[in-house]
């Protein structure tokens, strides 16, 4: 049985598709990370998509700023983006530990 994770917290649209576009960046650049990919394809694939995703991320950040939410709800968002898993997504953009010899 999966365990229910907690519910996110009440966004504005504008506000879920910023953090839905960094998560979708956060996990391309894991992607596309020198230590952590093992194919140049794969890699090239994410480094292609990326400019789709960032151009995501600056529209939704352009769409709260025009609606007027001018300031970042830290606490809310860094909620919705524990809830999402991003502390194991953005993860994979980071080097990894050493490895014992």
């Amino acid at each position: 049985m999966v365990p229910e994770l907690p519910p996110l917290p009440a966004l504005t649209r504008a506000e879920g598709e910023f953090v839905d576009a960094y998560l979708e960046v956060v996990d391309l650049l894991g992607r596309i990370n020198p230590s952590r990919t093992s194919h140049t394809y794969g890699a090239l694939r994410a480094a292609q998509a990326l400019v789709g995703r960032a151009t995501a991320l600056r529209d939704a950040l352009t769409l709260m700023h025009l609606r007027g939410e001018s300031e970042v709800h830290v606490d809310t968002l860094a909620r919705a983006l524990r809830v999402l898993d991003g502390e194991r997504r953005s993860g994979r953009v980071t080097l990894p530990g050493e490895r014992a010899s």
